[in-house]
């Protein structure tokens, strides 16, 4: 077999492979498209360059997590930017008088997106609550992992660790509210497991969407029996050897849009979705370098974070899954809400593993209804704009 064939058939499965916790997986049919290249093309520039999604900004920041790696996260305070000393000006009677303060939301992001994937939750709290939206290392504008360029293994134990250096830099008092998707939620179960004692201190609330406590290896992407312990088995070589070869794969990858396109239609969305949307995620998932993917895959079927789900119960909490998730399948979620009695488990029909941009009005109104609820459990202030965000669902 010529060298350029072996390598464009390699860069096919690394597409496929690169997509696999955060939309897509190998091995699945994909629909004909009924236009040429050149028109699909067109339409991924076009949406490229109206789409509004994930243009939104906070006040940026950076902390330094214990093996070097930069780590960046942005904030966004309640109130507009124009009542900033009106807004200093009530923090400071607020400590004077011994009042509680207000909760901070941070968001964690799944494997192969950034802190943009949380644009609709953004869009929906901005104003309402103080937010902290932070990039996983590797991933976004965090610097890749000091570790990893070294040759270490990336562990859901370090992102735990990871997400104690944002908090201390930027939310270094007051409640907190944690909220992870995917590989996010099992960073918020890793952070607890290893930092009980902050959990019972400032934590006071969680939501975990679209996530897994443990025994993501016995999950089936979706394909038959034999096909879903083949993948098992070859993805972590295939990945190693796809990673060794990055500048390859990503051209192929790129010469590969429309096979990359439909895994990630398949892999993250249970039902159509606005094309701007798909396109979206597209976007964000294409931008992870393939070695990165190959760092990351390994850590997922290590994952085991059941028993820390203890620290967390009794919390006001949010266990919420798309029924057609492919990923990280509903039952792990029940599994979670099981273990979670106190928490409100929300099954969404009919949507898949980015139901954060699937269906965004019902994921932002829970959030609200969370977040006031773990607002109210410290006495904090409760802005009237998240008590009418809550009071929205979808239809």
């Amino acid at each position: 077999m010529a060298e350029g064939v072996k390598w464009e058939r390699a860069g096919l499965v690394g597409a496929a492979i690169g997509v696999v916790a955060a939309g897509a997986a190998a091995g699945v049919a994909i629909e004909r498209a009924t236009v040429g290249r050149g028109m699909r093309r067109k339409a991924r520039l076009a949406l490229d360059a109206t789409g509004p999604y994930g243009s939104l900004r906070g006040q940026p920041g950076t902390t330094v997590a214990e093996d070097g790696t930069e780590l960046y996260f942005e904030t966004e305070d309640a109130d507009p930017p124009e009542a900033t000393g009106e807004r200093r000006s009530r923090k400071w009677l607020r400590r004077r008088a011994g009042l509680p303060r207000p909760v901070t939301v941070v968001f964690s992001h799944g494997y192969c997106l950034t802190q943009d994937s949380w644009h609709f939750q953004r869009a929906a709290l901005r104003g309402s609550v103080r937010a902290v939206y932070w990039d996983q290392r590797s991933h976004g504008r965090s610097e890749r992992g000091v570790d990893q360029l070294a040759g270490e293994p990336a562990t859901i134990d370090q992102l735990g660790r990871d997400l104690k250096a944002v908090l201390d830099a930027a939310v270094p008092e007051g409640p907190v509210v944690l909220v992870g998707h995917s590989m996010g939620g099992m960073t918020v179960m890793a952070f607890a497991d290893q930092f009980p004692e902050y959990v019972r201190e400032r934590v006071v609330g969680v939501a975990l969407l679209s996530t897994s406590a443990g025994k993501l290896a016995a999950v089936t992407l979706g394909l038959p029996a034999a096909g879903a312990r083949a993948f098992r088995a070859l993805a972590p070589g295939v990945l190693r050897l796809l990673g060794s070869q990055v500048d390859l794969v990503e051209r192929t990858r790129r010469a590969t849009a429309d096979l990359f396109a439909g895994l990630i239609k398949r892999y993250s969305f249970g039902a159509e979705v606005d094309p701007a949307v798909g396109r979206f995620a597209e976007r964000l998932i294409e931008a992870t370098p393939i070695d990165v993917v190959a760092e990351f895959y390994p850590a997922f079927t290590e994952h085991e974070k059941s028993d820390a789900l203890a620290v967390l119960d009794g919390l006001p909490g949010l266990v919420l899954a798309g029924d057609k998730d492919l990923l990280t399948p509903v039952a792990h979620s029940t599994e979670i809400a099981e273990r979670l009695p106190d928490a409100e488990l929300i099954v969404v029909e009919g949507a898949g593993h980015l139901v954060i941009m699937e269906r965004p009005e019902l994921v932002n109104a829970a959030l609200a209804v969370l977040i006031a609820e773990a607002a109210d459990s410290v006495r904090s202030p409760v802005p009237q704009g998240l008590r009418d965000l809550a009071t929205v669902g979808d239809a």
